[in-house]
């Protein structure tokens, strides 16, 4: 078959089938890595910011929610730059530059000169998609992202260990932690909660059905704290575990700061809410259950030990420290694996840990590990540990 055919019969390929479709994914980066020249790599890397930022453009200037309205408002579901400048009281000839790029990026589509109509990816990023969230998240750290050279350069090629003095604090001139700069910029906070409630967060299968719950999770009576989901976000996971062991006795504890619970929505009766810092006293105490998912891995060593510290002091000899995070394979590492590590240090200044990091981590914090939870056929040196959490076990060490 000769490369013009062969083109041709990949232009007609599609699925619908979620397996078949990332058989393909994988196989066309397969291919192109093998056809791609250095020069093609650093050009298609050196410019995937640049992409990034024009769809953030659109996403403030709500580019989107205007396409989607008039192409709902036009028979034929044209708009042009035009009725998006009009619209958006946004001068005419950013709105053209703009628009011009996504569409060159396959964002919108052209059908003649200053007119579009709108595809399925510019109906993505409208407001209420939470894909907007992510673009609003993800492009906030391109400012982070560039001064790396510098912060490394001038702390000597160290990886950082202090949460309140990291890439972050160094690109933005500022002593705060992250977390503190989210509650000051609602607009940030907002795509945050949005992010971490988003399903892509959530491979594999959940860390209760790894869990031997019904043997292991056990109080007598519906007044004793069986779980606190410590830093739990908005209560996903809770919620979940409610819903399969609805006929558990105990309380269920959510835990997070006062403005990411404040957002907690929808939460069946028998989930109790409490705003908590756990950097201070953890005031419910001798709990069954003490849950950490993707919690810890936002924290460096330093400030791990000491919130896992926290915990500790309110733990007895029954309790259990679960902590369901994805942890980093020791050698052949995969893409998002690695992304995710780099992403850790960027924002926190913290790391994507292996099963012996936790391990020490957990020993150095006055904790044993009792065992590491994973489906058949997953373990720690295995690629699939990019789609699926592992459960970490641990008890007070006496």
């Amino acid at each position: 078959m000769s490369i013009p055919e062969l083109a041709q019969k990949l232009d007609a390929v599609n699925t619908a089938d979620e397996e078949e479709r990332k058989l393909l994914l994988q196989a066309c980066d397969r291919l192109k890595s093998r056809l791609e020249t250095p020069f093609d790599f650093t050009a298609r890397l050196s410019f995937s910011g640049h992409q990034a930022m024009a769809i953030r453009l659109a996403v403030d200037l709500k580019l989107f929610d205007t396409i989607a309205r008039l192409s709902t408002q036009s028979q034929d579901g044209f708009f042009t730059t035009d009725q998006l400048s009009e619209s958006t009281d946004a001068e005419p000839l950013l709105v053209t530059r703009i628009i011009s790029f996504l569409a060159a990026m396959g964002v919108v589509q052209e059908i003649d000169r200053g007119t579009y109509v709108q595809t399925k990816l510019a109906a993505s990023y409208v407001s209420s998609s939470p894909l907007s969230a992510g673009i609003i998240h993800s492009t906030h750290f391109l400012t982070v992202l560039s001064r790396l050279p510098e912060y490394f350069h001038e702390k000597g090629w160290q990886s950082p260990g202090d949460a309140w003095d990291g890439p972050f604090q160094y690109a933005l001139g500022t002593n705060a932690h992250y977390f503190d700069f989210l509650s000051s910029h609602p607009y940030y906070q907002q795509a945050f909660n949005t992010v971490m409630a988003m399903s892509f967060r959530r491979h594999g299968r959940d860390w209760f059905e790894l869990f031997p719950v019904e043997e292991r999770l056990r109080v007598q009576n519906d007044t004793d704290p069986l779980i606190v989901d410590v830093g739990g976000s908005q209560g996903k996971d809770l919620k979940m575990f409610k819903e399969r062991f609805p006929h558990l006795p105990g309380k269920l504890i959510l835990q997070d700061l006062p403005s990411v619970t404040a957002n907690a929505q929808s939460l069946p009766p028998g989930i109790e809410v409490q705003g908590h810092d756990f950097f201070h006293e953890q005031p419910v105490r001798n709990a069954r259950a003490y849950l950490m998912r993707t919690v810890l891995h936002d924290w460096p060593d330093k400030q791990a030990v000491q919130i896992l510290g926290r915990l500790r002091a309110a733990m007895n000899r029954d309790s259990r420290l679960l902590i369901s995070e994805y942890m980093r394979p020791e050698s052949n590492v995969s893409f998002s694996s690695g992304l995710a590590d780099i992403h850790m240090m960027t924002s926190f200044a913290s790391l994507e840990r292996t099963q012996q990091q936790w391990k020490t981590l957990l020993e150095t914090a006055g904790f044993e590990l009792i065992q590491v939870w994973l489906p058949d056929g997953c373990d720690a040196a295995s690629e699939s540990l990019a789609e699926q959490a592992a459960l970490l076990e641990a008890r007070v060490k006496e």
